[in-house]
């Protein structure tokens, strides 16, 4: 973003240090959406590689796309809401959004406590796999997360894997054709699906948590109005969402924080049944 255009760290974060243990080649630092949203940054927008009229989206932009190009043989992505998914989807890449906690996020940047995560891009499921075994585990710069070991999943029959779903996530105008191809490949492979079932509720109110947390985030560059600097001001682009979470009552993000403790039992409940 332009604010910190010239930035350089001063210090690696943890899971370079770990990849580097590990005897990774680091080659470079790919672009990502201006303050992790979408694939424009600077003046600038990342192309998908398959398609160059068509944005890589984002926010872990160049890291899937390069990883689609074939630049380098993994990369990594950061997700708060869908910025390792998306770009993977757009750019055909295989990217692995990790449960909180199980990767540190120390000395990356910080949009969101509660909900950042770290994982790897990567162009298959075994690489996933090799680059999360390296960066995974408790790590002192970050106190959520947690060492917790990885099952060894090669030798599992898939007969006695259960996968929970809903059929409405599959259906409808914004669903893709390989969202169904995925599902079917499953069923087709044995795979036991489950059907799962959750409270109806007003999930939309658990955005307000992104929203004022990333706004405490750069609570600064609000103050200094340095976000006018940015190229992209529209009503949904993070200046404006940073400046009316401002107005966010206590209570609304209390009841907020509340429901997702409730969905979240929901969804661990739905796949222990």
């Amino acid at each position: 973003a332009e604010p910190w255009a010239d930035q350089v760290p001063d210090d690696d974060a943890t899971v370079v240090r770990k990849l580097r243990d590990a005897g990774a080649v680091l080659l470079a630092k790919t672009s990502l959406g201006a303050l992790a949203y979408g694939d424009r940054w600077l003046d600038k927008r990342t192309n998908n590689p398959w398609n160059l009229e068509q944005g890589s989206s984002g926010s872990s932009a160049g890291s899937a796309s390069g990883t689609a190009a074939g630049y380098f043989a993994f990369s990594l992505g950061t997700e708060t809401y869908g910025s390792i998914v998306s770009p993977s989807m757009r750019c055909g890449t295989t990217g692995l959004r990790p449960t909180f906690g199980r990767v540190s996020r120390g000395g990356a940047m910080a949009l969101c406590w509660t909900l950042d995560k770290v994982g790897p891009i990567t162009r298959s499921v075994r690489d996933t796999r090799l680059v999360l075994d390296a960066i995974a585990g408790a790590d002192a710069a970050d106190p959520s997360t947690q060492d917790m070991p990885l099952a060894d999943w090669q030798d599992v029959p898939f007969e006695k894997i259960r996968v929970g779903y809903r059929p409405e996530w599959f259906e409808g105008r914004r669903v893709q054709a390989g969202d169904r191809a995925a599902l079917a490949a499953l069923q087709e492979l044995g795979v036991e699906m489950v059907e799962i079932e959750l409270p109806e509720g007003p999930h939309d109110c658990l955005m307000t948590i992104l929203e004022v947390e990333a706004a405490a985030a750069f609570e600064d560059m609000t103050r200094s109005n340095a976000d006018d600097q940015l190229q992209w001001q529209a009503p949904q682009a993070w200046p404006n969402s940073f400046r009316s979470a401002w107005m966010v009552p206590a209570i609304e993000l209390i009841q907020a924080d509340r429901y997702r403790r409730k969905m979240a039992g929901a969804f661990a409940g739905a796949l222990s049944e």
